[in-house]
């Protein structure tokens, strides 16, 4: 690909976190073999003459100057991003809390935050000419991958548990991409899609093993920030899977002080929430290390049973950084926070964004969130993709 004369971009380079070794922007990159870690895309700010929200952008472009697509002929978009924050009042006053916000991820296109993802990243693979790509999913994802590349003219296969919802697989075929179900957990989908990459050539998608899905992801970090009034919250918790929302949104934060834009003193504290059934994050917060033997079983909140995310080292280091923790919950307590929601607030969340509610629930018990803080939960999807 050409550098541009002209282009909307501060991206410069890609880099290894652990090591910084720097990697080329402008070829086809997957991640930083030096160590077996993500890519981070890193900006110069000082490359435009001005880095600026394009406040008549009604979506996650409004930040393209700290995207990474170049020319914005490539970007591909279907108005993801830019999605409410809610103040749950009655919640707030229940628990004891001083503001609960809700981001509802709901309302993106093809009804979760795996858009954000998919727009950015598909973007950069248009912008790149890669023609073809491949994805392992629980469900959203691929259902997101296809509506984007059937609007790119990109083919697309999907890898998808035969366990996951019928209305997402539904989904994927009327977008026109390849179904491919599998026996199992995302991680047997993960190995039939290297395969196939290394067969077709197909670009692989696997959360955190190529560099643009968290760029998009990271957007919800911009917003949060914007809508709060450049004041962020003091705890923002997440039900986290591969992890790419909670690394992204903590990437996001460091940009924005880079920029001037929020003052990072006080971070928030960022919280991981899983499932009971498959919680490797938990255990290695907690005991340094998974369960020998660690098997996952199914959850109703799908998009949580990552029992290997590659993305292990980054997540640990938000969490470190921002002095957060991480929680596990059981399905009941998804279900009935899915309940409790709906009866008390009038919004039905997906069972990941209840986990992340259960969560906060359990941290409002142990006092770990005090009287006086703002919260920040994050629902990840539609509870109307689930049936």
């Amino acid at each position: 690909m050409k550098t541009l004369s002209k282009t909307i971009s501060a991206a410069a380079l890609l880099t290894c976190p652990n090591c910084g070794k720097q990697y080329n922007i402008h070829t086809i990159q997957t991640f930083a073999t030096c160590c077996n870690e993500p890519l981070f895309t890193v900006y110069n700010s000082n490359a435009l003459p001005a880095i600026k929200i394009h406040s008549k952008t009604q979506s996650l472009w409004r930040y393209a100057n700290m995207l990474p697509v170049f020319d914005e002929q490539n970007i591909v978009s279907l108005n993801e991003g830019f999605t409410p924050i809610h103040t749950l009042n009655k919640i707030s006053n229940r628990y004891k809390v001083n503001t609960v916000y809700l981001k509802d991820e709901g309302v993106n296109p093809t009804g979760s935050f795996k858009a954000r993802g998919l727009s950015v990243a598909i973007s950069k693979a248009k912008e790149l000419g890669i023609e073809h790509c491949v994805i392992p999913t629980a469900g959203n994802a691929g259902g997101a991958l296809s509506a984007y590349c059937a609007k790119a003219k990109i083919n697309a296969t999907i890898v998808m548990p035969e366990s996951s919802a019928s209305i997402i697989k539904e989904e994927v075929q009327l977008y026109g991409a390849t179904l491919l179900q599998i026996p199992g957990f995302i991680q047997q989908c993960g190995k039939v899609a290297e395969e196939i990459a290394q067969k077709t050539g197909a670009f692989n998608l696997s959360t955190m093993k190529e560099p643009y899905r968290l760029e998009g992801k990271k957007t919800l970090g911009y917003e949060i920030a914007e809508q709060l009034n450049w004041q962020l919250p003091d705890v923002i918790i997440f039900p986290t899977g591969g992890g790419t929302g909670l690394i992204g949104i903590w990437k996001a934060f460091h940009e924005l002080e880079e920029l001037n834009w929020i003052t990072f003193d006080k971070k928030p504290r960022m919280v991981i929430v899983q499932t009971k059934n498959c919680n490797p994050m938990i255990q290695i917060i907690k005991n340094g290390q998974k369960q020998n033997n660690f098997q996952p079983q199914y959850s109703i909140a799908n998009g949580l049973v990552v029992p290997t995310p590659f993305a292990e080292k980054s997540m640990l280091r938000v969490i470190i950084e921002s002095n957060g923790t991480g929680i596990d919950v059981s399905e009941v307590e998804i279900q009935k926070s899915i309940e409790e929601i709906a009866k008390t607030e009038g919004l039905l969340l997906s069972p990941e964004g209840a986990a992340a509610f259960a969560g906060f629930k359990k941290l409002t018990e142990k006092n770990w969130i005090d009287a006086h803080e703002n919260v920040c939960i994050v629902n990840t999807g539609s509870w109307y993709k689930y049936h």
